[in-house]
């Protein structure tokens, strides 16, 4: 069953759907960065907080300030770049699946 934005969600097996939705996304902004053929000053940062994201996806549920951090770093990266804008708005929606931070 599928709860509201900030409460785990799972699935068969016991995996958190969130996380799941996080690793598709990132694979498929990953792939569709790989297939672009056009070099932009900062597409190391954007391939850097990919392979993070990825990383904090296959470790099991990410901290959100982390998470958020990352997104932020990807956007500023690849922000302009308008063939990545889909795979960058389903990264955002994967994200924002964790909730906001707890709050200091």
């Amino acid at each position: 069953m599928l709860r509201g934005v900030g409460q785990k969600r799972m699935a068969d097996g016991d995996e958190d759907v969130r996380v799941k939705e996080l690793r598709t996304a990132v694979a498929g902004l990953r792939r569709r960065l790989a297939a672009l053929p056009a070099e932009f000053p900062d597409r190391g940062v954007a391939e850097d907080e990919l392979a993070t994201l990825a990383a904090m996806a296959g470790a099991g549920v990410p901290e959100v300030p982390r998470l958020r951090h990352s997104l932020l770093l990807l956007a500023g990266a690849i922000g302009s770049v308008s063939a990545l804008s889909a795979g960058l708005r389903e990264v955002r929606h994967a994200v924002e699946l964790f909730g906001e931070p707890p709050r200091s």
